[in-house]
């Protein structure tokens, strides 16, 4: 084989390589790892003495399949904005290297995929919560973030119901210790995409998109939703030990894990242009930590 063959070979190569990392990038793979880990931990939780594998397994397949086909389809709606933003316009759609129809198709098979996982693997139960959320995500969120602030609080829903999502493929029923868990995840979300909100403020200023941090420059108001937000996370977190689901060990660690993330945020709140940052980092830190108590204490 002669050298240009070579050469051809490997342009061949790294062509369909790169064309493959846009749709793997489409998916948003980080996003889709935080969706699949409250699922698990839903299904963890509602799962009694030994835990069904396949079911297991199915609820994660068909929960990534319909998250990513929404993220997708987010995507889609969000592209003119995604290219005015810094953070976003090198995105696969925005910056042009995949284009809409094949996004379109993409975000479709996995949606519908996705959705007939639930209904024939799964149950009916998760099959409708997971149709809520890409529904809730597409349809409420998205249109409702070039409106209005309120958006935030719009999207905290659907981002909540993953683990309530994981708890009914269980086989669990939708009762208090389910709302709970969608409780802990919702309240966690605000101080989480506040601080992002406020980080890239002069993005959201270009793409038109009225967040709180666009409306508050001067932070005071972010700063407050912050805390109030985490007070009510904080008693909220420690209620799945009073409801049975978890023990001691989750209570006491809950509350440390909580404290250190209310300190941080309330070492962040008077200086957010520079301190913005250390709110998400413990944001993601506070939630693993949480997930993973639950899971090596529950009842």
């Amino acid at each position: 084989m002669n050298r240009t063959a070579i050469l051809s070979r490997i342009k061949i190569s790294s062509a369909t390589l790169e064309y493959w990392a846009n749709y793997f990038e489409l998916a948003k793979p980080r996003l889709v790892s935080m969706v699949l880990l409250s699922t698990m931990v839903g299904f963890y939780l509602a799962s009694r003495e030994h835990m069904n594998l396949f079911l297991f397994t199915s609820t994660l397949i068909a929960t990534a399949l319909i998250s990513i086909g929404s993220m997708v389809f987010n995507q889609i709606l969000e592209r003119e904005a995604d290219s005015k933003m810094l953070r976003t316009q090198n995105r696969p759609l925005a910056a042009g290297r995949i284009h809409f129809a094949q996004a379109f198709w993409f975000g479709a098979l996995l949606s519908v995929f996705g959705f007939l996982g639930f209904v024939i693997f799964v149950n009916m139960t998760s099959a409708f919560l997971a149709l809520l959320t890409w529904a809730s995500y597409l349809f409420v969120y998205t249109p409702l973030k070039s409106r209005t602030s309120l958006s935030t609080i719009a999207g905290a829903i659907p981002g909540a119901l993953p683990p309530v999502i994981g708890w009914a493929g269980a086989g669990g029923t939708l009762n208090i210790q389910a709302f709970l868990l969608f409780l802990i995840i919702f309240f966690w979300q605000m101080p989480h995409f506040l601080a992002i909100a406020w980080m890239y403020r002069d993005d959201y200023t270009r793409a038109g998109f009225p967040v709180l941090s666009v409306i508050d420059r001067e932070g005071k108001f972010v700063a407050r939703q912050m805390i109030v937000n985490m007070c009510a996370l904080m008693p909220v977190s420690l209620l799945p030990t009073l409801f049975g689901m978890t023990g001691t060990v989750y209570f006491f660690g809950a509350f440390a894990v909580g404290i250190c993330f209310a300190a941080v945020i309330i070492f962040a709140a008077p200086h957010l242009d520079s301190r913005a940052r250390y709110v998400l980092r413990a944001s993601v830190i506070y939630l693993a930590a949480l997930l993973f108590l639950m899971m090596i204490d529950k009842i």
